[in-house]
């Protein structure tokens, strides 16, 4: 049976993306979707309800690993917990780490032929499989990261906005949604082909889920950042 996972962190927060995308890629998937932090996973229901169903020979999709976990030793964890169980594991947006990769990755990638030289190609094989493992291990730490960093700019935000006498909800009618404009950039400058990524302009515009005025106006606003670095 094919199953998948989609979270947001608040129930304010966009679920529909992560559901179109698994959805298009397994139109059959039995979707288990929740509101809920990624840094936890005891409060996490329909996650746990997930893992509960799941049997051998079961597919779980997820849109990328940070809807799995946001903390990279957790996401390990449970990574190789499901793998240890049979079940396989699908991250639409990290294909080089689905369960299938590191399966083939853990082959034999010299075949011994019992002479002298086995001792140096079981060692090449075995350095074959700690680094798929490490694979696994640094797109974990990336979305770990990310978090940490997204917390960072988004203070520096605040402080700086704060500096320029903008009331950041304190005054009706003048909250500045910094956090917003933030995340919606991060995405732009990753994904946006001008500044580097693959995405055309509307797929970069879906995936941080702004207007088309808003999207124009932090594409402005970007520009002039790289003009200026």
């Amino acid at each position: 049976m094919i199953r998948a996972y989609a979270r947001v962190s608040r129930p304010s927060q966009k679920i529909e993306r992560q559901i179109t995308n698994i959805l298009k890629a397994y139109p059959d998937a039995k979707i288990y979707q929740e509101a809920y932090t990624g840094r936890k996973i005891d409060g996490r229901k329909q996650f746990q309800k997930m893992l509960d169903d799941a049997e051998p020979n079961d597919t779980i999709v997820f849109d990328s690993v940070s809807r799995m976990s946001r903390t990279a030793s957790t996401g390990v964890e449970i990574y190789f917990d499901l793998y240890d169980r049979g079940i396989n594991l699908v991250f639409l947006k990290e294909p080089y780490i689905n369960t299938e990769t590191y399966a083939n990755n853990l082959k034999n990638k010299i075949e011994l032929q019992g002479t002298d030289e086995d001792a140096i190609f079981e060692g090449l094989n075995n350095y074959f499989r700690l680094l798929a493992k490490k694979q696994i291990q640094i797109a974990f730490d990336q979305a770990e990261k990310e978090v940490q960093d997204l917390r960072i700019r988004t203070s520096e935000g605040m402080r700086e906005a704060r500096k320029k006498g903008k009331q950041i909800g304190q005054v009706k009618g003048s909250k500045l949604n910094v956090k917003k404009s933030f995340v919606a950039k991060d995405i732009m400058r990753k994904h946006c082909k001008e500044f580097g990524g693959t995405l055309s302009d509307k797929e970069t515009m879906q995936l941080a889920g702004v207007s088309h005025n808003t999207y124009a106006k932090y594409k402005r606003e970007l520009r002039e950042e790289y003009q200026c670095s």
